[in-house]
């Protein structure tokens, strides 16, 4: 074999190989990572292509080509009637209808994009999505982050699933058992003190005075009031 063909089959393996890398970085996906709790949470998005739609009560919503991320956080939530955790709750039973599937260690449910998108919290977002989607719920209930992510490439899903870094910004300044606590001691302070009200008042004595500046006789009201109403528990 002369050195022209040596040369030429040469040129034509390192075509193949550049061609190759070529594909690979024009089909390989990078990421941005973002914060989805104020300084504090974030994970990675697909780069250069995810927009940031919105916060509805609470949840906020970006979309990229494909995909579509949903993050709620009890614990920045302040409102006492928590309406963007109802909607997220919504939006996670919906998903967990889908066909249930393990991947690389992360719970998946496949539903179809439209049945995703009859949630009220979507009609922010401007895409049609269509096909299936692979959908990963995660929750921390430390930082209190709830995260959906739903994309037609799994891969994308799972990447982004592992690339989470949980911080917690929204220390929880009381512990719960200690305002259980204190409940329970006012329920039981108002408790006795109606008890001591009833066992110390002569209720026949207030009947009579009620009778003497009135002229109604309280065991007859009574009695006539319960033909219609059932009993009195008095």
């Amino acid at each position: 074999m002369d050195n022209k063909k040596i040369i030429i089959i040469i040129a034509v393996i390192l075509l193949i190989i550049i061609a190759g890398v070529v594909l690979v970085i024009l089909t390989s996906q990078n990421y941005d990572r973002i914060d989805i709790t104020p300084n504090g949470t974030t994970i990675e998005v697909p780069a250069n292509q995810t927009d940031y739609d919105g916060s509805v009560e609470g949840a906020k919503i970006w979309n990229w080509n494909n995909g579509v991320l949903v993050t709620y956080n009890s614990h920045e939530d302040s409102n006492f009637i928590k309406v963007g955790e109802m909607g997220f709750n919504t939006l996670t039973d919906i998903i967990k209808k889908g066909e249930k599937q393990d991947i690389d260690g992360f719970t998946c449910y496949v539903i179809n994009a439209d049945e995703l998108f009859e949630i009220k919290i979507f009609d922010i977002v401007k895409v049609n999505y269509n096909g299936k989607f692979y959908c990963i719920p995660l929750a921390n209930e430390t930082t209190g982050d709830n995260i959906i992510i739903c994309c037609n490439n799994k891969d994308i899903a799972v990447h982004m699933a592992k690339s989470v870094e949980y911080k917690n910004v929204y220390p929880v300044n009381k512990d719960l058992g200690d305002v259980i606590s204190n409940v329970e001691n006012v329920t039981g302070d108002l408790w006795s003190i109606s008890n001591d009200y009833a066992n110390n008042t002569n209720l026949s004595k207030i009947s009579s005075t009620v009778q003497e500046e009135t002229g109604i006789n309280l065991d007859n009201a009574k009695s006539t009031i319960e033909q219609y109403t059932g009993k009195l528990p008095i």
